[in-house]
């Protein structure tokens, strides 16, 4: 499931996937939230990269600091238990369109 990218030390044993931003608005409230809470259904740390800003996956506010928007590719890691189930079910979401 991992995709090479450039991370640092401490990203090096994240199990990571890149998603696009689709809707056209990119990351604005309404889909940060729904990510942030599908996020914390999840046991595992997660992370979102997009471009040189990482933001927890499961906080609103920090997701929306990333600021991506659409079209923007953002790398999604993730470290734990239950991290590659995390991955898949982001990865979907993203796919949707952050929609359920």
């Amino acid at each position: 499931m991992t995709e090479d990218m450039q991370t640092t030390d401490q990203e090096q044993d994240f199990a990571s996937v890149r998603v696009v931003v689709r809707g056209e608005h990119g990351l604005h409230a309404r889909p940060a939230g729904k990510l942030a809470q599908r996020a914390q259904s999840f046991r595992s740390e997660i992370y979102l990269l997009a471009g040189e800003n990482r933001a927890d996956a499961k906080s609103i506010l920090d997701v929306l600091t990333l600021a991506a928007g659409p079209g923007e590719v953002v790398q999604i890691l993730a470290r734990g238990e239950d991290a590659g189930e995390a991955l898949d079910s982001l990865k979907t979401l993203f796919e949707r369109n952050l929609e359920d």
